[in-house]
C-alpha cells in the first residue's frame, strides 16, 4: 500500500478523516446553537471521557460548528500552573473579533474590559513591564472586571461580552480543554459566570472537556452545577462506527478492509479512536496490496503496539517518579486480579479499591496518599468514587503488565 496515500492520522487532537460515532453531539450542539440564537435558554456543555476517546478532537469539531454560525469562538487548554485570566483573555480576545460588531466603540469598550481583567493579574500598582499584555490596542476600562476578586470579575465580563454578541444577534462560545486542571477558584467563578448568563438569558456559552472526574471537581465547587451544565460522556466507538472511521478513509482512497480485518482491528484496539488511527496507520504501511486482510493486521500489530508503547503510554508513564510507577503498576495488578476473579467483576472503567493497591505493595493506605495524589495531579489516575481509583489512559493497565 502506498504509504504516501495512507489516510489515517494518529495525532494529539488531529481530526481524523472520518468523525465516526460522534453524529448525536454535532446534532445536539447545534440544536443548542439555534435555541440560544433565537433567545432560548440553554445550558452550558462539558464533555468528559478517558484520554484517547477524541474529546479534543470533538470540541474542535464543536467549535467550527459555532464558526459556521458566525458566533463568536475562542478556545484554551487549562494547566494546573496557569489562572485563567491570561488565556480566558486571549480566547475572548479572538472571540470578540470574530463577531464583527459594526459599531468600533462598542467593540472597543468590551476589548478594554478584556485588557483589564487580564492584566488584573500583575497585581494592583504593578509595573508597567510586569503586566501582560493580551494584544488589545484599545486602553483597558478601569472598574470593570479588575476587581482581583475572580468571581465579580468574569461576571462582568461575561455579561460585557454577552451583551455585545445579542447586540449583533450572534452567540459567544468559549471551549475550555482539560477543564478538570483550572484552579478552584477559577472553577467556582466559571461556574457563577455561567450561571448568571443563565439566567439573564445572554448569548453565551462555555464548551468544556475533561477527564472522567469534571463532574464531581465542577460539583465540589458548585452545588448548582449539576444542573447548571449538559453533561455528555465521549466513550470508545460502537462496532459499527469504527468499522466506518477505518473503511470510509479507506474506501476514499480506492481500498477497503475484509470483515476479519475489521473484526481483528475492534478487538486490538478496543474502539478507542486514537487506537483506531494508530493501527489504521501501520496497518496500511504493512499491508502489501487491498483488501487488507486479518492476517495484515497480525503483522501490523506489534509495529502499531510499539508505536502506542512510545508515543500514548511511554510519554504518560516516563512522567511518574519511581514510587509513583509503583503504584500504578500494583493498580494494573489488581485489576487483573479483579478480572480473574470468580468473586468479583471489573467494571467499564476497570477502577480498583484503593485498599487492593495497597494489600498488593504491603502497605497501609495512609502512607501511599503522597503517591495516589500526585498520580491524581498529574491526569494519569483519576478516582470516579470514593476508595476506588482508575486509569485515566485505556489500556494502560495491560501496557504496565507487558512492560513487566
Amino acid at each position: 500500500m502506498d504509504p504516501i496515500r495512507n489516510p489515517y492520522a494518529p495525532g494529539a487532537g488531529q481530526r481524523p478523516p472520518e468523525l465516526a460515532g460522534r453524529d448525536e453531539q454535532l446534532r445536539a450542539f447545534d440544536v443548542v446553537l439555534e435555541r440560544i440564537a433565537a433567545g432560548r435558554p440553554e445550558r452550558s456543555l462539558v464533555l468528559t471521557g478517558l484520554r484517547g476517546v477524541g474529546k479534543t478532537v470533538l470540541l474542535n469539531a464543536l467549535r467550527s460548528a459555532a464558526v459556521r454560525k458566525r458566533w463568536g469562538s475562542g478556545k484554551l487548554e487549562a494547566r494546573p500552573d496557569q489562572g485563567l485570566r491570561r488565556p480566558l483573555s486571549s480566547a475572548l480576545h479572538q472571540a470578540v473579533r470574530e463577531l464583527g460588531h459594526p459599531q468600533a466603540d462598542e467593540a472597543d469598550h468590551v476589548l478594554g474590559v478584556i485588557r483589564a481583567f487580564a492584566q488584573r493579574d500583575a497585581g494592583a500598582g504593578a509595573k508597567l513591564k510586569d503586566q501582560w499584555n493580551p494584544g488589545i490596542d484599545a486602553p483597558a476600562v478601569r472598574g470593570r472586571a479588575d476587581s482581583g476578586d475572580i468571581e465579580i470579575d468574569l461576571v462582568e465580563l461575561f455579561t460585557d461580552v454577552g451583551g455585545l454578541a445579542a447586540d449583533v444577534g450572534k452567540g459567544v462560545a468559549v471551549f475550555i480543554d482539560e477543564m478538570q486542571d483550572l484552579g478552584p477558584d477559577d472553577v467556582s467563578a466559571l461556574c457563577a459566570a455561567c450561571h448568571e448568563m443563565s439566567q439573564s438569558g445572554l448569548p453565551m456559552i462555555v464548551v468544556g472537556a475533561g477527564l472522567p472526574h469534571l463532574p464531581a471537581v465542577l460539583s465540589a465547587s458548585k452545588s448548582y452545577s449539576e444542573r447548571l451544565f449538559r453533561y455528555q460522556r465521549i466513550d470508545r466507538l460502537s462496532r459499527e462506527a469504527a468499522d466506518r472511521a477505518l473503511a470510509a478513509p479507506a474506501d476514499d482512497e480506492g481500498a477497503c478492509f475484509t470483515e476479519d480485518a475489521l473484526t481483528a482491528m475492534y478487538a486490538a484496539t478496543g474502539g478507542y479512536p486514537y487506537f483506531i488511527q494508530a493501527y489504521g496507520k501501520a496497518v496500511w504501511d504493512l499491508a502489501p496490496r487491498s483488501p487488507i486482510t486479518g492476517d495484515d493486521v497480525a503483522v501490523a500489530a506489534p509495529e502499531a503496539e510499539a508505536e502506542l508503547a512510545v508515543g500514548f503510554f511511554g510519554s504518560r508513564y516516563e512522567r511518574a517518579t519511581p514510587g509513583e510507577r509503583e503504584y500504578l503498576r500494583a493498580m494494573a495488578d489488581a485489576a487483573l486480579a479483579i478480572a480473574e476473579s470468580e468473586d468479583e467483576e471489573l467494571d467499564d472503567i476497570e477502577s480498583v479499591p484503593t485498599a487492593d493497591v495497597a494489600a498488593i505493595l504491603g502497605k497501609k493506605p495512609q502512607s501511599l496518599s503522597p503517591a495516589r495524589d500526585a498520580l491524581l495531579k498529574k491526569g494519569l489516575i483519576y478516582s470516579g468514587e470514593r476508595g476506588r481509583i482508575a486509569f485515566t489512559v485505556p489500556h494502560f493497565g495491560r501496557y504496565l503488565r507487558e512492560r513487566g
